[in-house]
């Protein structure tokens, strides 16, 4: 039998707190990455143990927000992996254009980068006009800077080589304004995205849609926390819908595994079966 140390015990009863009071639920997030970033919060605090940290939980609504946030996972950019969005050009989207409507749910948006890029290739793709996004977080901060769709100019030499190398068709440039320190994504990109407050592990499923993307969370995620979300993807996606997880992502030891067909083995796309 194992025996947890104290420490363990401490951020058990820190997440239970969270959980009780705000509805935030991180219990069944991975130990190792939850323990790393309380610890690293603890340290920037200045606080003297978990047991103080818990109490400014239960007290300070400005700390708890700040610790919601340095819990939240915001890591993410324009054209991320752009292998994996060559291969929705390539794949996934002559599916896509088997349908009359589309709807796509971006599970854990972030700030919204990986929308806007979406976006950009439905537009590229003579498919935007006909399709609704869904980009959904539970950080309702992330989602607030997501819709403003403003970002660093710092940031877009990297992202205008993501964007070539997905295999974009125009000049990265055309698809937002700029100054000398923010860039703005232009208006047509944002008119068919619904930013909305979704927690994957405690809500339920959003709506009926033709393609999931949610990449870079489940990594995040403990095997039963896992499964819970992909019967949430399954139970999500139409018969025939395809479920994007990015290469650090894996279905291989979930209960849903036999239940999807494999599009591109090194991406992670699959195609629910009928």
């Amino acid at each position: 039998m194992r025996y947890k140390d104290t420490t363990e015990l401490e951020i058990s009863s820190l997440l239970e707190v969270i959980y009780q009071k705000y509805g935030y639920d991180f219990r069944q997030y991975s130990e190792a990455h939850i323990r790393r970033r309380i610890m690293n919060k603890l340290r920037m605090s200045g606080l003297e143990n978990i047991t103080q940290m818990q109490s400014m939980v239960l007290y300070d609504e400005t700390f708890s927000a700040s610790l919601l946030q340095d819990l939240s996972i915001t890591v993410t950019e324009m054209f991320r992996d752009p292998g994996f969005y060559r291969s929705v050009r390539e794949k996934v989207i002559p599916l896509l254009k088997t349908y009359s409507f589309i709807k796509i749910w971006h599970a854990g948006c972030s700030t919204g980068e990986e929308a806007y890029s979406m976006s950009i290739i439905l537009q590229e793709e003579g498919l935007y006009d006909r399709t609704t996004i869904y980009a959904t977080d539970f950080n309702q901060q992330a989602l607030n800077y997501a819709k403003q769709g403003i970002f660093s100019n710092k940031m877009m030499k990297e992202y205008t080589s993501n964007y070539q190398l997905s295999g974009g068709k125009e000049s990265f440039s055309n698809y937002y304004i700029s100054d000398d320190n923010n860039v703005i994504m232009n208006q047509s990109l944002k008119k068919n995205i619904v930013w909305a407050n979704h927690n994957l592990v405690t809500d339920s499923v959003f709506a009926e849609v033709h393609l999931i993307l949610c990449r870079n969370v489940l990594i995040y995620f403990d095997r039963n926390l896992q499964n819970k979300v992909q019967k949430l993807f399954y139970d999500s996606l139409i018969d025939g819908g395809i479920l994007c997880l990015g290469s650090k992502e894996s279905l291989r030891f979930s209960e849903f595994h036999e239940e999807y067909s494999e599009l591109d083995k090194q991406q992670r796309i699959f195609k629910k079966k009928y």
